[in-house]
């Protein structure tokens, strides 16, 4: 990824929440000679003695597991906030229009080994975990111990365990960093104009 140095983003903690808020990675691995990338939610199990890993599922018949080569590393992408930037926000600020559009957002890499699994206890408490995360907050949180037992364990043989390996972690925070002051404070009042106020709220801080 290209990652100049006013973008990069290193404090762990920061990376981990955004991993945390926007569980759904994109995967990409090495299959049979080709990319491919496959979109699932990974739960982040921090270690302080290692960098941690990434736990998650697919279905029984997505071959991603099997086909891809044991011997490369797999990239995780996580997505967060992200919004275009329309020079119309700060054309009064520079002489002869010198401006393009362009989008900020915020982004973590994560690079890894990965391994599967088929163990019914690890697959259970996997799913326990992560539907205690992406429900934490809701009004009426919903459980796995809601579905009846014989349902959850037909459904648990539908999948197969994931387990990336953390070896890197890489966050790039694109937030007009690079850009003269005049320019930073208008974008955060047409991200308030418009309503994206997680958007305006990155970038203030980014640039104080």
């Amino acid at each position: 990824m290209y990652n100049p140095r006013y973008f990069r983003e290193e404090r762990v903690e920061v990376l981990h929440a955004l991993m945390r808020d926007h569980p759904l990675a994109t995967v990409v691995t090495h299959e049979r000679g080709r990319l491919q990338a496959n979109h699932i939610p990974l739960f982040l199990v921090a270690d302080k003695r290692r960098k941690g890993v990434l736990r998650g599922h697919i279905n029984r018949n997505n071959h991603m597991a099997v086909d891809h080569d044991p011997a490369l590393e797999v990239l995780a992408i996580f997505q967060g906030p992200m919004h275009y930037i329309t020079p119309s926000w700060y054309v009064d600020k520079i002489e002869g229009g010198k401006a393009v559009p362009t989008w900020n957002y915020v982004t973590v890499h994560v690079h890894g080994r990965l391994r599967s699994t088929e163990n019914p206890r690890w697959l259970r408490e996997h799913v326990t975990a992560l539907t205690d995360l992406v429900e934490a907050g809701r009004p009426r949180p919903w459980q796995a111990e809601s579905a009846p037992p014989s349902f959850m364990k037909g459904q648990i043989k539908g999948i197969i365990g994931l387990e990336i390996t953390i070896t890197s972690i890489e966050g790039k925070w694109k937030l007009s960093q690079n850009r003269p002051e005049p320019y930073r404070g208008s974008v955060v009042q047409g991200l308030t104009a418009e309503g994206d106020l997680v958007m305006a709220d990155l970038m203030t801080n980014a640039i104080k």
